[in-house]
């Protein structure tokens, strides 16, 4: 079994309901993300649009960040899920930097509040606490609902279902089955991560 995610581009809006709802379930700071929709235009007048493309962790099936870590703070599960002990992390960041995705953020400490010239909410500050200054952290595929057989908040929450979540392993899967029929593409493939999520060709 290992874990994947397809992202449809053709489908997403730009609503960054993923992005809501990824910072919201895990409580990250302000300027944390570990759901990100960038937006650019393609094309010249009058024919431009507007792309969406949807970025997170991509859960290499080779992972640089995972060889890198001195401590084994940052492990891959049987499943392909790559995920981070933030109590064995000591913040050294080599993680960071073999990340070819940016897919991972330092935490510095979240002490702000995302009202501005207000102190941080009873909600902030109960929730702040979960994270540890001086680590680093990451999307994770939601792995304790994974693992309840649910998926991701990113793919339940999408209103146009960009996001389709599975087992890459079994052929009879929704995800597999959209690999077969799609003209589908990793990101970076040349440098040999081999990323677990895939993207249609918008």
């Amino acid at each position: 079994m290992r874990y994947g995610m397809v992202i449809d581009t053709n489908k997403c809006m730009g609503c960054n309901a993923c992005t809501i709802i990824c910072k919201q379930s895990n409580a990250t700071g302000p300027g944390v993300f570990w759901n990100r929709v960038f937006t650019s235009e393609v094309g010249t007048y009058p024919s431009s649009k507007i792309v969406y493309m949807p970025t997170l962790c991509m859960h290499c099936e080779n992972t640089p960040c995972v060889e890198v870590c001195p401590t084994g703070a940052t492990y891959q599960l049987k499943n392909g899920i790559v995920c981070v002990d933030n109590d064995k992390c000591i913040g050294c960041r080599m993680c960071m930097i073999a990340c070819p995705y940016n897919a991972r953020t330092f935490n510095y400490g979240n002490s702000g509040s995302y009202y501005e010239e207000t102190d941080p909410t009873p909600y902030e500050l109960k929730r702040y606490i979960e994270h540890i200054t001086g680590t680093v952290e990451k999307c994770n595929f939601c792995v304790d609902l994974v693992g309840s057989g649910e998926d991701p908040l990113c793919v339940s929450i999408c209103p146009t279902r960009a996001r389709v979540f599975g087992d890459l392993d079994d052929p009879r899967s929704d995800i597999s089955k959209l690999l077969v029929d799609k003209d589908a593409y990793q990101i970076h493939p040349e440098l040999g991560t081999s990323p677990s999520v895939f993207y249609l060709r918008g």
